[in-house]
């Protein structure tokens, strides 16, 4: 049997006559390292090898300890508006330390500072102003800054209130502050804050207003993206006016690589507006603060508890490899129940154990059989599980012999001495790119493509399938295209990336011809109107257009009275009736 018919389908293959034990089946294989010393997450590492299409399973295990030590950072804001809040903290220290004792080991806490990006439009940049941003008001404040790091974190409670004591507020000009930019730095800069890799990791950000998001530093002409590093010089944030501020997924990338977990203590005003950000931070809590903060010292052992009784898993793929790979995570919760796609447990007891069953799928194949790394963090956890994928992209029956090419049975490749299996343009689609689009293997210049569980693979190079493109109404490029390269190849009359709109805009006429009456533009099948203050299928309607005000004009200066009132019925058809009536009253009335 020559290699062109030696590499083919397994149903193919066995259809010639291939004996089964023959044939070769790149399987999938996992093997766990067990040298690796774990107390919390087991597995630590994992080796998988996987085919293209093929899929496996395995469990995680994270197991909540007892008495974690814990690292508090308090990280305040301290513009002026922040004074009574500021003044609380001044006496909570000690008496939280002593709560704590209950839930930890070995508590300490660690304290920073900020206000915003010292820069107009946030700051006032007179001169006077920048020394002391109160001067208005005969008090003297500090100067704005992005973040200063005053204490490394210490089971001194003595020096920690000495510290706080010593704080001054400060001021800025607009209502959101620099409080993300402050926590990045607190996250990364893990030496000068002093975070300990086996203590709990909590950053408790206090402040009574939002927090400027990615972008908003453009007010300031700032516009280099942030880097994702520390930059604390002195204790002092140094690129506070050269970078922008950080993006919420950095922020939520960050925290998570550096173990930590977020606790936003704020005002009742601006709750409704963190609220909505808590879900897009993994490990975060949010606790609302009551007037002077005198809930705080509750508020942080209520945070918590709550933070160490959720297990969260989250996954991270390398960036140019997430498209490969399909993920699903049941978690299996201490009391039994299973939550399919759910990657969290609540209410976990201290020594409990929850077990996550993640199955892996791969895709295709990676242009290169280079190994890709996936990693399984449970949140808040100094431990993590790395998933080594090697994919099986090749059979060992190419390496064997050399194959006759069907089309004029020459060898493959320029002479006898060459045995690879095909030219390589033969085999790519547009003459480049990788082999048969990564889903195949290039047998004698032709596509033999992978068998896969999520679908089928065909075409001259592997380049349709009928599982990754966008889906419309349940069905695959909206049963209107075919699937090819991850992309809709739509029929005739159908657009959209998902073959979902009609090209056609007959959907779109009025019943006087004019495409949405004149007054719009067919998108999708649909008018999308060019005043926001009309609606309709045919942008016909306009309660709000200002028709009285033309007709009563018009009245004034010609039409008499039945004229001025039949035109403005005319007018006003379009709106609804109860309008229509109160219009042209209205109007009747004014005219007499």
């Amino acid at each position: 049997m020559s290699l062109s018919e030696r590499c083919d389908l397994a149903v193919n293959l066995e259809s010639k006559g291939c004996e089964m034990q023959f044939i070769e089946r790149p399987g999938v294989k996992v093997e766990v390292n067990t040298t690796l010393p774990s107390t919390q997450v087991a597995p630590r590492d994992l080796l998988v090898q996987l085919p293209p299409g093929g899929e496996t399973s395995f469990v995680v295990e994270v197991k909540q300890l007892e008495r974690y030590p814990v690292d508090l950072y308090y990280l305040v804001d301290v513009s002026a508006s922040m004074q009574e809040n500021l003044d609380r903290l001044k006496t909570v220290g000690m008496a939280l330390s002593h709560r704590m004792r209950d839930y930890s080991s070995d508590f300490r806490v660690g304290f920073g500072s900020f206000v915003d990006k010292p820069v107009s439009p946030y700051i006032n940049v007179h001169p006077l102003k920048i020394e002391n941003p109160c001067k208005d008001y005969e008090i003297q404040c500090r100067p704005a800054h992005g973040f200063i790091h005053v204490l490394p974190m210490t089971d001194n409670m003595t020096e920690f209130t000495r510290v706080i004591q010593q704080q001054q507020i400060s001021g800025n000009m607009d209502t959101p502050e620099g409080g993300f930019d402050a926590m990045l730095q607190a996250a990364v800069c893990q030496k000068n804050i002093g975070w300990r890799p086996e203590a709990k990791h909590l950053l408790l950000l206090m402040t009574d207003q939002p927090s400027h998001l990615a972008l908003d530093s453009r007010l300031a002409g700032i516009v280099v993206p942030h880097d994702g590093n520390c930059h604390l010089e002195n204790n002092a944030y140094t690129k506070t006016t050269n970078m922008e501020y950080p993006t919420i997924g950095q922020l939520a990338e960050k925290l998570m690589d550096n173990s930590i977990h977020s606790i936003f203590a704020v005002e009742q005003g601006q709750y409704k507006w963190y609220e909505d950000l808590i879900p897009l931070l993994p490990g975060a809590y949010l606790g609302r603060l009551q007037k002077r903060a005198s809930n705080l010292k509750d508020l942080v052992i209520e945070a918590y508890k709550k933070l160490l009784s959720n297990v969260e898993l989250e996954v991270a793929i390398q960036d140019h490899h997430v498209h490969r790979f399909h993920i699903n995570i049941t978690a299996v919760c201490p009391k039994g129940s299973q939550a399919t796609g759910i990657n969290k447990c609540s209410n976990v007891k201290p020594n409990q154990t929850v077990f996550f069953n993640i199955t892996v799928s791969m895709k295709d194949c990676p242009s290169e059989e280079e190994e890709i790394l996936i990693f399984v963090k449970p949140v808040g956890f100094n431990e993590t599980t790395t998933v080594r994928v090697r994919p099986t992209c090749s059979c060992r029956c190419r390496e064997l012999g050399r194959c006759l090419d069907e089309r004029d049975d020459a060898l493959c490749g320029a002479g006898e001495e060459q045995d690879d299996l095909s030219p390589a343009r033969d085999c790519k689609l547009g003459g480049s790119g990788p082999d048969c689009s990564g889903r195949g293997v290039c047998v004698c210049g032709k596509c033999v493509c992978d068998h896969t569980n999520l679908g089928t693979v065909n075409g001259n190079y592997c380049e349709v399938d009928d599982f990754s493109c966008p889906y419309s109404h349940g069905l695959l490029c909206g049963g209107r295209g075919q699937c090819i390269s991850g992309e809709c190849r739509c029929e005739s009359g159908w657009t959209g990336e998902s073959c979902a709109c009609p090209a056609s805009t007959e959907p779109c006429l009025s019943e006087d011809g004019l495409l949405c009456s004149g007054r719009g533009k067919c998108v999708c099948g649909s008018c999308r109107c060019d005043d926001p203050r009309r609606s309709g299928q045919f942008c016909e309607k306009c309660p709000t257009c200002d028709y009285s005000l033309k007709c009563l004009q018009r009245n004034k200066l010609i039409f008499p009275l039945s004229h001025y009132v039949s035109e403005c019925i005319l007018q006003v058809s379009q709106l609804l009736p109860s309008f229509v009536c109160l219009q042209v009253t209205w109007l009747y009335e004014m005219t007499l």
